[in-house]
């Protein structure tokens, strides 16, 4: 009787245990942290590839009216078959600056909303096809969701999504719809960055090993422009890399993840906040920064490739997002210099270079690199690079996001970045903080596909050809 008490006694322990690691949401197999993968619903299937019915007219709806969305509207304006049908901010007076662009340009005003619900009440319309949401962070998730179960495609700014859970809810919610889910990753579009993906489609790197990625941008100058002080309150509150994707959504197409390739499992530390935490003790707002002046992540995929990510907002470096390709027969550098280096035999002017001079072992020339981006320039940038320069936004790229998303609306093509890249690389602020927090334990990246990661053979942008 003894006995069996005890083992009642040990059972019910186990049973316990188990019970409070399935409650965290995640457990440790082989020393990996694996968060839970929720099962797809009944009735939910992939949307990867999605195409829906051609739009001849798009009819857009913008919500959040700040730096980025007014800046949106008045690139809209310079893109064919388009309809701007309203407009929303949480103050009035937003919306009558963006009122003023459109009369601008002489178009038809829109329809106005603000206040704190004035969003739900414009993705209820009946005569909208896309809402653009370019509000704070905390706010994209509801916003996307409440969009597309009204029957909307929605574009949203970077992250898309602050939690697996909100991951998560953007990939079910665009599965159970069917609508379009696009992140607004305007750095995909950036020239050098278009020009070498093409020269990597081609092979010119040969098979790609390695590639980098980073937000390094001092924002000192731009803290008080975050209404209500939002993005530095939620630096506050996060740890980890909390904006990994402008340096990981280049880095992920040209590795193919979740069209061939995925990432696996990730680790990353952290240097103390120092700048971060003077930031807040001098605005008298809190004594505790949770998010590092410098964040390093690395990431290993199925195929065994890696990525170097790297995250910092505090401290006086020049700008970079670090950009940076390591293949068997080539090699693109775009930060702090622009320039591309390869084998001997993949240039035939090329000399074989002298091992005892170390300076030999560098970029082409500034003539070939010239031809080269000539030669490989991307049919998009072919297409409208004059217009993109003109119009604006960060150079140009900007005006390309907005201009391809439409564009692929129009011919009822799949977006170029769907809800799978939206949830990949915005969950690595997660994960990225549970990996600091367990030691630099390595944490699974979550496969949002559900195991159709390789149903697609390489990534492209979609043409009325394919």
């Amino acid at each position: 009787m003894k006995k069996i008490l005890l083992m009642l006694v040990f059972l019910t322990a186990a049973l316990g245990f188990a019970s409070c690691e399935k409650s965290k949401g995640w457990k440790t197999v082989d020393g990996i942290i694996v968060f839970d993968t929720p099962e797809r619903a009944p009735g939910q299937k992939s949307v990867l590839g999605l195409r829906t019915e051609p739009m001849e007219v798009v009819r857009v709806g913008f919500i959040g009216l700040g730096m980025r969305g007014s800046s949106a509207v008045d690139r809209f304006t310079h893109i064919d078959g388009v309809e701007i049908k309203a407009l929303c901010d949480l103050y009035p007076d937003r919306v009558e600056k963006s009122q003023a662009v459109l009369k601008h340009h002489d178009l038809p005003e829109a329809a106005e909303y603000s206040g704190e619900e004035g969003w739900k009440q414009l993705c209820e319309r009946d005569d909208i096809d896309l809402v653009y949401i370019a509000t704070p962070w905390l706010q994209h998730v509801q916003m996307a969701v409440y969009a597309m179960e009204h029957g909307k495609h929605v574009a949203v700014e970077v992250p898309a999504a602050t939690s697996l859970e909100e991951c998560w809810q953007l990939v079910d919610t665009a599965e159970k719809t069917q609508r379009h889910c696009m992140m607004l990753e305007n750095c995909v579009y950036d020239f050098f960055e278009l020009t070498t993906l093409n020269m990597a489609r081609q092979g010119l790197f040969g098979e790609i090993l390695h590639v980098e990625g980073s937000y390094i941008h001092n924002l000192e100058p731009f803290w008080d422009e975050y209404q209500g002080n939002w993005r530095l309150a939620f630096n506050r509150n996060h740890r980890g890399d909390v904006y990994a994707t402008h340096g990981l959504g280049p880095a992920c197409q040209l590795l193919d993840i979740h069209r061939g390739d995925k990432m696996n499992y990730l680790v990353s530390m952290d240097t103390k906040s120092v700048n971060g935490l003077k930031l807040v003790k001098d605005r008298k707002q809190g004594d505790s920064f949770a998010n590092a002046d410098h964040t390093l992540t690395l990431i290993k995929t199925e195929k065994g490739r890696t990525i170097h990510l790297q995250h910092n907002v505090y401290t006086p470096r020049p700008y970079s997002r670090m950009y940076q390709l390591t293949g068997t027969k080539g090699f693109a550098n775009k930060y702090p210099v622009e320039g591309y280096a390869f084998e001997p035999e993949q240039l035939a002017e090329a000399e074989v270079p002298d091992h005892e001079n170390l300076n030999a072992h560098n970029f082409v020339s500034d003539e070939v690199q010239k031809a080269l981006m000539k030669q490989y320039k991307d049919p998009i940038a072919i297409e409208i690079e004059e217009k993109a320069r003109e119009v604006g936004g960060h150079g140009g790229m900007d005006f390309i996001m907005d201009y391809r998303l439409i564009y692929c609306l129009h011919h009822g093509l799949p977006l170029d970045q769907d809800v799978y890249d939206a949830a990949e690389w915005s969950c690595i602020g997660a994960l990225t903080a549970m990996s600091i927090e367990h030691k630099s334990a390595p944490v699974a990246v979550p496969d949002f596909t559900r195991g159709d990661w390789n149903k697609i053979e390489g990534y492209r942008h979609a043409m009325p050809v394919d």
